[in-house]
């Protein structure tokens, strides 16, 4: 599939988990995070947002190009698709995208798919209250995470708004804020530790 995210593909009442992030390098542990959401949430489609940069980290990220092929390459199945929207609407922050998206398919399922490191930063994410109050969210465990993450100050100031693992799946057509968090088998492979290799 082309690197641009094909919406005409969407249909009313679709379940899509937007996964987004800079993916630098792509490793087993991404791959965990999307096939978990897929499954547990029971969505139709999972999208790899493979984003230009990420101001929280202190590296510049390798090519979008370079990223996202290598993001095709592990992607494990057609219901995984890799996208550069982020940079083709020249939305600078998740929220843009969000809104963007919830704008042209008001009546599709959306909600934000990320691992337990970035419930841990989600309060440093520009206007990240604004993100968990217009879309739900779905964290999947991570090594070294689940315990800082869950005492981090979003997850914190999100309390209320959780929902047990029980109830993954209705946190997708719940109403925000809502948000979940899922265990798994743990993968401890990590983007800083392939560089570093």
């Amino acid at each position: 599939m082309a690197a641009a995210l094909k919406t005409t593909l969407l249909a009313p009442g679709m379940r899509v988990g937007l996964y987004g992030g800079s993916f630098d390098p792509v490793h087993d542990g991404h791959v965990h995070v999307a096939r978990t959401a897929l499954k547990r949430l029971d969505l139709d489609r999972i999208w790899w947002l493979a984003s230009p940069g990420n101001r929280l980290k202190p590296h510049a990220p390798a090519t979008l190009a370079k990223r996202v092929k290598a993001i095709r390459t592990r992607a494990p199945g057609p219901r995984h698709v890799v996208s550069t929207l982020e940079t083709q609407l020249g939305a600078n922050t998740t929220i843009d995208l969000i809104r963007h998206l919830r704008g042209a398919h008001p009546q599709v399922r959306f909600v934000w798919i990320m691992g337990a490191d970035g419930l841990r930063n989600f309060h440093r994410w520009t206007s990240w209250k604004t993100i968990a109050h217009h879309t739900p969210i779905c964290v999947v465990s991570r090594p070294d995470e689940p315990l800082k993450a869950r005492l981090g100050p979003a997850a914190r100031q999100l309390q209320t708004a959780r929902q047990p693992e029980s109830r993954a799946k209705s946190v997708v057509t719940g109403q925000a804020p809502g948000w979940t968090y899922l265990t798994e088998p743990l993968h401890s492979h990590a983007s800083c530790d392939l560089r570093t290799r």
